[in-house]
């Protein structure tokens, strides 16, 4: 019998974690800036709108991510069920 080896689990990339940490400090600046401070507001929408576009472009890769293990179990499962059938038959 072979020994299933686990993967430890994965941590978020750093590049995941400076995103959410940006995305913290623009909810704080969004919430000190001044309404009629044109600039600062004209600024932080950019900011905010790069933000978004990293979290988006990351919500396709983890889809992706979640479409390609959906396959691998249904293939396990295929597998199994058919070694199973096999082994059923020998008895």
């Amino acid at each position: 019998m072979r020994r299933v080896v686990r993967r430890a689990k994965r941590k978020l990339p750093p590049a995941d974690e400076a995103t959410l940490r940006k995305a913290r400090r623009l909810a704080v600046r969004a919430a000190a800036v001044e309404p009629g401070d044109r600039a600062q507001i004209l600024a932080l929408i950019d900011d905010i709108q790069t933000v978004r576009n990293r979290l988006l472009a990351e919500c396709v890769r983890l889809d992706e991510e979640m479409k390609r293990a959906s396959v691998r179990i249904t293939a396990l499962r295929a597998y199994a069920y058919g070694a199973m059938a096999v082994r059923s038959r020998r008895h």
